[in-house]
């Protein structure tokens, strides 16, 4: 996490940024993915609503999921465990892009975690669901991404959604995989999502974005104001 520490946060987002599906090797010094997420941290720090949030992100040990080893779901288990030493038992966010996201959403079963906001997921047919009751779920995804499935996406929240899980799956306008067009609606719209998970409110003199729950895929203006 970023210094300084705050030992009375209210809460905390842990960022979690992609990957790639085998590779053993540590990331790079010159690590893009993460580099994408820090976009991210920035326009969380700008809200006023996440004042007193944590803002942390999750180290890799290597760049892989690697098939049944899910690697980066023990680093994101190790991080939450690291959270809790140093913030107490705070509510978190996980905000996690591609394999970032799938890790998150595996270790959304840690009791102090209370939703995931997932930034173009890799939710493969069979990722389990059944632990993600009384979660919440809001995943982005532009359709015409050909990196991950929007298509999965979607069946993925609504058997979410049928575990028991609060969800809302919006369809992006643009932004493919990368999430670089149409970046400041992502970043926006990540910002309400991690912000609504937490029961924090509207910045003042700004309109509440929508709060309607369905798996979707629903339209991302119906939680935007203006243009982006």
């Amino acid at each position: 996490m970023p210094e300084p520490r705050f030992p009375h946060a209210s809460g905390a987002v842990l960022l979690l940024h992609g990957g790639r599906a085998h590779s053993l090797a540590p990331p790079s010094p010159l690590n893009l993915p993460d580099l994408r997420m820090r976009a991210f941290a920035r326009a969380l720090g700008q809200d006023p609503r996440h004042a007193d949030i944590l803002i942390g992100y999750v180290r890799y040990r290597v760049r892989g999921w690697n098939a049944e080893r899910a690697d980066p779901v023990h680093d994101t288990r190790h991080a939450l465990a690291e959270l809790a030493d140093v913030a107490g038992p705070v509510p978190v966010v996980l905000l996690g892009h591609s394999m970032g996201a799938r890790a998150a959403l595996r270790a959304a079963d840690d009791p102090h975690v209370r939703g995931v906001v997932a930034l173009a997921p890799w939710c493969p047919p069979g990722e389990p669901v059944t632990h993600l009751a009384h979660r919440t779920v809001i995943a982005l995804h532009d359709a015409a991404d050909t990196m991950t499935s929007a298509t999965d996406t979607w069946a993925y929240l609504r058997r979410a959604e049928a575990a028991g899980a609060r969800v809302r799956g919006v369809r992006m306008p643009g932004g493919r995989h990368t999430m670089i067009s149409r970046s400041n609606l992502w970043h926006t719209l990540a910002t309400h999502s991690t912000a609504e998970v937490l029961g924090l409110g509207p910045p003042p003199h700004t309109p509440a974005p929508e709060t309607v729950w369905n798996a979707g895929p629903l339209d991302a203006a119906m939680f935007s104001h203006g243009p982006r």
